[in-house]
């Protein structure tokens, strides 16, 4: 029955959450048997301060009564071992832990600098003592730089951190340190609703936060000492009665120590002025501390008869002196949360903790100019009862954590996942990028010409520049250089932001290091040409380099007809016959660069010379240069020029003569028209039985004229499984161009390749 009203109480907590735990129970058994029923989940515990430690006790006892599931190290450092601040390591001692490692990392002088020394010097000591204990989950609280320095040096080890309290937000530096350790946390434990969103919003995984309260709540709602006045008289006095004194605990804000120094000046004098007995806690180790103490000493607080001047209570106590005060002053969390568990009034100064959720039990007093303003908030607040808050938890936190850990597994991979929200299309506010077109310059280095042109985003060409291609290495990369720096000098006058170049070449290349390796006979002296560096040295540019039927596709796929289809093929019929592959949407290179060299598949085996050495090539039936011999011999022969036709004698007979010819009724024409579409017929169903694609696209001058002639062939000589593949025309006006600069315009905006 009593574990049946505990889980009412905490589903009545968590409200929606219910199926999360109901998940995390499930998850747990399933952890436990993949880990191992007999692993141990070896948690490492570290405390800086008195603070801390008071949230990390309650999940210490919890963890130590479990022993079976886990095995505990402590590790202390930071204030816990300094005299001035009383020693709090003790108290750890009291509570029966064995403390594991004492690691001296404070640097004295309460100053900004000792603060940064400080990190610096903890992250100096802990790698030896991680690389020791070997923890699977460190856990750490809070906002501290001293927890700042334990995260960082757990991240990077690679262990996993349970960060307990992130999300919460105060209104000091001590925000900007608590955010940076969730995203070095892999794990996250909040105390509120709006924590909790706050996580969310920060991108964490849902799925690793847990809504579970202030693990010292557990202790504060089930604090019910009878003897709270022995505890009250020695530490005010005898003659001190319940709800007639004061506790006042207030740090220095490091973001702005002189104004916070001042507001402690202004709440001493006031509380001197009040004349109630007063308990006021020394601040704690940060920048600003020092000059607090001062001005405790200057106006005699340590042997005023109204105060007493304490470094540390014990947590225990320390509950029922706040519980049983007539008011807490200060800037203290522990005002804003813990107390509201008691109603006591609270009055809450200056900045410190301004984001803080509090109930209705604080007065906040943002700043103060004199001491009447304090003084009035005294006269307020001193005496009253509020109702008790629940909003940082209800007392179960610690076995929710429990519960939490033992779902964590450890085969999970370490790499944290961030859930970023979806990004819509950004519309800038800057006038250069309004008024510019992002765009690539792209490079296609053919046979006779060589191509530059300035590429929009949207795959429109904005400018292109045109020159015979040379004959020598020397004379054409100093063409690509001239015509690449004029195109890009041209850009920024027609507002174009050039993001890079993309070259697109004949011949093998290695694109990883854009260097062509060898090359087709049409581009001479072209192998093991390095085109990425001299390029990338004179625009200061990335450069992309890649074969020209590869350019082809990855232009289908960016602009054309691919778009969007996981598994094509292109074919580009020119003055050679190229392609590429598209595979679950990437491009496929081979393991030595040589994938879909298309024009070399072999239809024929007596078939005529190709240009690469052997025989029967669709490159030797297909190409604009195979067409162009047959139509040499034609005309030759006189069997070329039909009526309605003229060849000048300048002029030199090609495959567009052999086209009109077969145009005009010129039956021989016709039938080596016939067999170049048949033997790039049979290559295409040679690839529909080697790759399965789902799309075919015939791309260059020549394929509106064989697009038939191949549909045929595929209904004639392919297999019934593949005859149904879609074989179309590219309408893209420049392939080798466009796909030159969709390397460029995929990378540089994000694309995964």
């Amino acid at each position: 029955m009593e574990t049946h009203r505990r889980l009412h109480r905490e589903l009545c907590y968590l409200g929606p959450h219910e199926l999360y735990f109901k998940k995390l129970s499930t998850k747990k058994k399933q952890v436990m048997e993949k880990n191992g029923n007999n692993r141990k989940l070896r948690v490492c515990v570290a405390t800086c301060n008195r603070a801390d430690y008071s949230k990390l006790a309650p999940i210490m006892f919890g963890i130590k009564t479990e022993p079976s599931f886990f095995e505990l190290d402590v590790v202390v450092l930071g204030s816990h071992l300094i005299d001035d601040y009383g020693n709090t390591y003790r108290m750890i001692e009291q509570d029966d832990f064995d403390i594991n490692t004492r690691l001296h990392t404070i640097v004295r002088g309460e100053d900004e600098a000792a603060m940064v020394e400080s990190v610096g010097l903890a992250l100096v000591k802990l790698p030896d003592v991680l690389n020791r204990l070997k923890p699977d989950i460190m856990i750490v609280h809070g906002d501290r730089f001293d927890a700042l320095a334990l995260a960082t040096s757990a991240a990077l080890m690679n262990i996993r951190i349970l960060h307990i309290e992130g999300g919460e937000v105060s209104g000091t530096i001590d925000d900007s340190i608590r955010h940076a350790i969730t995203k070095l946390a892999h794990y996250h434990v909040c105390c509120t609703r709006s924590a909790e969103q706050h996580l969310i919003a920060m991108c964490e995984d849902h799925d690793r936060i847990l809504l579970a309260g202030c693990p010292s709540y557990d202790k504060l709602l089930s604090a019910k000492n009878k003897d709270y006045m022995s505890i009250i008289r020695m530490w005010l006095g005898d003659d001190v009665k319940c709800k007639d004194y004061i506790v006042a605990l207030q740090h220095p804000v490091t973001t702005d120590i002189k104004h916070s120094i001042k507001m402690f000046e202004l709440t001493l004098d006031a509380l001197i002025s009040f004349n109630k007995r007063t308990l006021v806690l020394f601040p704690n180790i940060d920048a600003g501390s020092k000059e607090m103490v001062r001005v405790m000493r200057k106006k005699g607080i340590e042997h005023h008869p109204n105060f007493r001047a304490v470094k540390h209570v014990p947590f225990d106590q320390f509950i029922q002196l706040v519980a049983h005060a007539g008011c807490m002053i200060g800037n203290s969390s522990c005002g804003v949360r813990e107390v509201g568990a008691f109603g006591t009034p609270v009055i809450n100064l200056g900045t410190r903790q301004i984001g803080r959720e509090t109930g209705e039990n604080v007065l906040h007093v943002r700043d103060a100019d004199t001491q009447d303003k304090i003084l009035q908030a005294l006269h307020l607040q001193f005496g009253k009862q509020y109702p008790c808050s629940k909003i940082y938890g209800d007392g179960n936190a610690v076995p929710r954590i429990l519960k939490f850990l033992k779902s964590i597994d450890l085969q999970e991979p370490l790499q944290k996942q961030f859930c970023f929200p979806p990004v819509k299309e950004n519309i800038s506010q800057d006038i250069d990028h309004i008024l510019e077109t992002l765009s690539a310059l792209a490079v296609d280095l053919g046979g006779t010409n060589l191509r530059v042109a300035i590429v929009s985003m949207k795959g429109e060409i904005v400018k292109k520049y045109t020159q015979f291609n040379p004959k020598t290495y020397e004379e054409r990369i100093s063409l690509i250089l001239q015509m690449c720096v004029e195109a890009a000098a041209e850009a920024v006058k027609l507002n174009c932001r050039i993001l890079g170049v993309g070259i697109s070449t004949g011949g093998r290349v290695n694109p990883q290091e854009g260097v062509v390796l060898h090359s087709t006979k049409l581009i001479q002296e072209w192998n093991s040409v390095d085109l990425r560096t001299p390029l990338s040295d004179t625009l200061h540019l990335p450069v992309w380099v890649d074969n020209d039927g590869n350019c082809a596709a990855m232009a289908e796929r960016k602009f054309g007809q691919g778009k969007g289809q996981e598994n094509f093929v292109t074919l580009i019929t020119g003055t050679g016959i190229g392609g590429g592959i598209i595979h679950q949407h990437e491009l496929i290179h081979g393991s030595s660069f040589c994938a879909a060299e298309l024009g070399h598949l072999v239809v024929s085996l007596d078939g005529p010379d190709c240009s690469c050495g052997s025989h029967g090539c669709i490159e030797a039936y297909a190409s604009g240069m195979a067409l162009q011999r047959e139509a040499k011999k034609l005309h030759d022969e006189d069997l070329l020029l039909v009526e309605g036709m003229s060849v000048p004698k300048d002029e030199p007979v090609g495959a567009l003569h052999l086209i009109q010819a077969a145009k005009l009724g010129n039956v021989k024409a016709q039938s080596i028209l016939r067999t170049a579409g048949t033997a790039l017929g049979l290559g295409v169903v040679n690839i529909l039985h080697t790759m399965n694609p789902s799309l075919v696209i015939l791309s260059g001058v020549l394929a509106s004229h064989y697009i038939h002639i191949v549909k045929d062939v595929i209904r004639q000589q392919a297999l019934s499984s593949v005859q149904d593949v879609d074989v179309v025309v590219s309408d893209l006006v420049d392939p080798a161009l466009l796909g030159a600069a969709s390397m460029v315009l995929d990378y540089t905006t994000r694309r995964i390749h």
